[in-house]
């Protein structure tokens, strides 16, 4: 599926013609489940997204049509309206979020594909929130600014898909830049871009084409962990707004008072914001042993403290090890989906065909291989 061919299915099935937008999805080199605890994210934009043909149309009826999913719904701007199809209640929850904010909004068309691929941990469903936030701004000239597009995505997902993310992923759709990644402070919303061209390494994505329930429930059960842990911290120390806030000392003043699973929980968080930062010193450096070291770092506490790997991630991140990879580990909510993985030129290859092989012969199927491009974040595309 190209542009071209989009605006064809357009045509075809409205009769005119539409403009087109893109918001892509995101890689995140280390930061994992820190956004919503206040914490520090490593994201970047890469060079795959949600395309979407976009026409007003007069009325205060949106019928949009999904390439993917070959749907199409039909549906009004009043939260009574609420579609029945689940992708539909993303492009809903975004008018319904804007106007909310004292915008008006009316009726449109849209068609729309994505290349993202889905349950890899490249958020999706935040690529797809961006591109209708910002193509709803330009179109209806509200003059929203970037970050506020963010929040509408993140509101999007939490009052009508269920799930109480952190701002990372609609940030890094938003604000991605070609060659640059993001020090995002969840917290503050303050960010840096910082050049990002490993000479002599390659980036790479290898997908598990496995999702195991996560969802909703097991996401939101942590994210419940954090914040019973915080709100302890806080009695004893007023200043910790977030659980990024704490140290290790603080958290251990607590132990006694609340479940070992949150303890652990916590523990993982307060080790992971070290991580970042020591990740953006690293880099400023070109050191990238330790860079991998920390992300080496990262998947240890996401395996075993948050317990979000699962057995084909674990795999994958031995092997990488096995193979000398520089560094590696699930990338995203966990339960199924990427690594991401550090990898020097010259063992690339070897990585690859290895990771192929022993993966193949323990789980019945090779994985996905995504090579990761850094790239720009929302726009419109030129006609």
């Amino acid at each position: 599926m190209d542009i071209t061919e989009l605006k064809s299915i357009f045509s075809e099935r409205f009769g005119k013609e539409c403009c087109v937008y893109t918001s892509p999805g995101r890689i995140n080199l280390i930061g994992e489940h820190t956004d919503y605890n206040g914490g520090f994210v490593f994201p970047g934009a890469i060079d795959k997204g949600i395309y979407a043909g976009i026409c007003l149309n007069g009325t205060d009826t949106i019928r949009a049509y999904s390439i993917d999913y070959q749907g199409s719904s039909e549906f009004g701007l009043n939260e009574e309206d609420k579609p029945s199809e689940a992708w539909a209640r993303y492009i809903f929850g975004v008018c319904r979020e804007i106007q909310k904010r004292g915008y008006s909004l009316g009726g449109f068309d849209t068609v729309f594909f994505g290349n993202v691929p889905l349950g890899a941990g490249m958020s999706s469903s935040a690529a797809l929130e961006s591109t209708f936030a910002f193509a709803l701004n330009d179109l209806f000239q509200l003059g929203i600014d970037k970050f506020e597009l963010a929040r509408i995505g993140q509101a999007t997902e939490h009052n009508y898909c269920g799930v109480k993310c952190g701002i990372m992923d609609q940030f890094a759709s938003l604000f991605g830049k070609a060659g640059h990644l993001m020090r995002l402070n969840c917290a503050t919303m303050e960010f840096e871009y910082f050049p990002f061209n490993p000479k002599g390494y390659k980036v790479v994505l290898l997908d598990t084409v496995v999702k195991h329930e996560l969802a909703s429930s097991a996401y939101n059960r942590r994210r419940e962990s954090c914040e019973n842990a915080c709100a302890h911290i806080a009695k004893k120390h007023p200043e910790v707004k977030y659980l990024s806030d704490a140290t290790m000392a603080m958290l251990n003043e607590i132990d006694v008072e609340i479940p070992a699973e949150d303890y652990m929980r916590a523990e993982y968080v307060i080790g992971e914001k070290q991580r970042v930062l020591d990740v953006c010193d690293a880099l400023e450096k070109g050191d990238y042993a330790t860079v991998g070291d920390r992300m080496y770092g990262t998947h240890y506490g996401m395996s075993k403290l948050y317990e979000v790997s699962c057995e084909e991630l674990d795999f994958l991140n031995d092997i990488a090890k096995e193979c000398g990879v520089t560094g590696s580990r699930v990338m995203g909510g966990g339960f199924g989906g990427c690594t991401i993985n550090l990898v020097k030129e010259d063992l690339y290859d070897s990585f690859i065909a290895t990771a192929k092989e022993k993966f193949n012969a323990k789980f019945g199927h090779e994985p996905k291989v995504y090579d990761v491009v850094i790239s720009d974040g929302a726009r419109k595309l030129d006609n």
